[in-house]
């Protein structure tokens, strides 16, 4: 009965350690998200691309997708289309403040 209970513990500790390891990898990737996403509204004029976004923030795709849409969803955005067939978003221009500037908040 104690190799039974000690491999259900092993079991259940393996699980919770890849369970918090998956937690903490999403956490960084959201981070990483919200800070390239922000970075490209201030660089780029508040237009993005999936593909400026997952670059910058060196995500995959799809995860970058989701990211993009939901930020979409939230100010009103829809995607449009330039020229060349590529999806942009355009998001309101962001413009630091004096006193953001002054100290550095962003940098």
């Amino acid at each position: 009965m104690a190799v039974l209970e000690w491999s259900l513990l092993v079991g259940v500790a393996g699980l919770m350690g890849f369970s918090l390891i998956n937690l903490v990898r999403n956490l960084q990737q959201e981070r990483r998200l919200r800070e390239a996403f922000y970075y490209l509204l201030e660089t780029r004029s508040g237009t993005i691309t999936l593909i400026q976004l997952a670059a910058t923030a060196r995500v995959d795709a799809e995860p970058a997708k989701l990211y993009l849409e939901t930020q979409a969803k939230a100010f009103s955005i829809l995607p449009e289309v330039d020229g060349e067939g590529t999806t942009f978003y355009r998001f309101p221009k962001v413009q630091r403040s004096l006193s953001a500037v002054e100290d550095d908040e962003w940098a």
